[in-house]
């Protein structure tokens, strides 16, 4: 079957692009009575002023709510769950990886659960944070068809530069709520991003189709399951999340460990030796023998006296601050999980959020230890990052990594930064330089 979204379709805006671009020029100036604004539409026009009164910034990445794990549980047990599949079949019957767009599904917060479609359409959007995980409500990021879609209860079309967040104006987008089918609380929206054709009124049709379609297929399932008394509930409420425990180890000698749920979250920092021992059992989920741990950390696998006595001391530290993560031992091990900054951007990476990525990352991972283990790690997602950006990530996200500490000196991304500029671009000159002195070793 052939994918609705494979031949482009005109789109009319009723205002201009560059009538728009003035008109949010004025706005984010200050200039709220500009004359300029009565040129777009009044919903877009409401949600800008609503995204400037909540401070929305004009080019800030949104928040990521949700980490891979946090993400991979509240998905089990999310109302849409069992209809992800539908979504796929009415929205990308031709194929995700050829459609040209991609297709998401959001719960009633605003926040991507389910990101899928045209891989090289997802890489792009990637960059500008539209990744599982991410927060897409007017709040997070202003106007957008996601999150004003939720804002107003209804389905919304949003074309490039009406967009309040300039990262996201190459893009235009289709969204629309879905309700329970019963009580009509909302519970989810889903959108369809891409170029001009993902917003056009056979767009919206088809956008609106779903979401109805959703709702009965959630109502038929429900009756379903209660006409067979014999049948399990399926299960529509959410669970409450356990406490979520991160490690946060880059660009720090001294880690911060936080542990958030419950509605309260503490933030405890880690001597050197506690933050090299936790990173290790972060890193090593299945657990560590005495002296597997003893050579990640001293670098000796028989220094296991010096270990047992450091890990009483955790543990009593850890007693204060978050008896949950009590390690236990043979093996060395947390029973829970506990999360960590690094892994945060190898998950962004892998969910081709480059940008996101490059901006959670701090610098290395402990860049003062020693420890083999930690070594180690430091060069795996520093290598992760480097390998990724330079794959698939726009000239403009290898220019800022080129900028880090950890890039300055990668004469091989400048070239490749040289490579994809425009030959016009003045950015050149400053690269050739820099490329030049790294070759003559000054």
């Amino acid at each position: 079957m052939p994918s609705p979204w494979s031949q482009r379709r005109d789109v009319s805006p009723e205002n201009s692009r560059l009538l728009i671009e003035r008109a949010h020029e004025e706005l984010l100036a200050g200039n709220l009575a500009d004359e300029r604004l009565a040129d777009v539409r009044a919903l877009v026009r409401e949600s800008w002023r609503r995204s400037l009164e909540r401070l929305v910034g004009a080019e800030s990445l949104p928040p990521l709510d949700l980490d891979a794990s946090s993400l991979a549980e509240y998905r089990r047990t999310h109302p849409l769950v069992g209809v992800i599949d539908m979504v796929r079949g009415l929205l990308l019957p031709g194929g995700a990886d050829e459609s040209g767009v991609i297709v998401a599904v959001g719960d009633e917060a605003g926040r991507l659960l389910w990101v899928d479609g045209d891989r090289r359409v997802r890489t792009l959007t990637g960059d500008m944070g539209f990744v599982e995980g991410a927060n897409w409500s007017e709040r997070a990021v202003g106007t957008s068809a996601p999150g004003t879609a939720i804002e107003l209860d209804r389905s919304v079309q949003i074309h490039g530069a009406e967009h309040f967040n300039r990262l996201v104006q190459p893009w235009s987008c289709t969204a629309a709520p879905v309700h329970d089918p019963e009580t009509r609380r909302l519970i989810g929206v889903i959108d369809v991003t891409g170029g001009a054709e993902a917003a056009t009124p056979q767009a919206q049709l088809l956008v609106d189709a779903t979401a109805r379609a959703i709702e009965s297929e959630l109502l038929v399932a429900r009756l379903r399951s209660r006409a067979t008394p014999s049948a399990r509930p399926r299960r529509t409420t959410r669970r409450v999340e356990p406490k979520r425990s991160t490690l946060r180890v880059l660009g720090r000698d001294r880690a911060l460990l936080e542990v958030a749920g419950d509605g309260a979250e503490t933030v405890s920092e880690l001597g050197a030796r506690h933050a090299e021992l936790v990173l290790m059992l972060a890193v090593h989920r299945q657990g560590l023998s005495a002296e597997r741990l003893a050579e990640l950390v001293y670098g000796d696998p028989e220094a296991t006296v010096t270990l047992r006595a450091e890990m009483v001391r955790l543990r009593k530290a850890l007693e204060r601050i978050a008896p949950a993560l009590v390690p236990e031992s043979r093996p060395y091990r947390f029973a829970a999980g506990v999360e960590t900054d690094a892994h945060q951007v190898l998950s962004l990476l892998d969910r081709g959020a480059h940008r996101v990525a490059l901006a959670a990352y701090k610098g290395d991972v402990l860049p003062d230890s020693v420890a083999p283990g930690v070594e180690e790690f430091r060069d795996t997602v520093r290598m992760a990052l480097r390998e990724a950006l330079m794959a698939e990530a726009s000239v403009d996200v290898l220019l800022a990594f080129a900028d880090t500490d950890a890039a300055a000196d990668d004469a091989d991304l400048l070239r490749l930064c040289l490579s994809m500029l425009p030959a016009r671009s003045p950015k050149r000159a400053g690269l050739v330089a820099r490329i030049e002195r790294l070759d003559s070793g000054s």
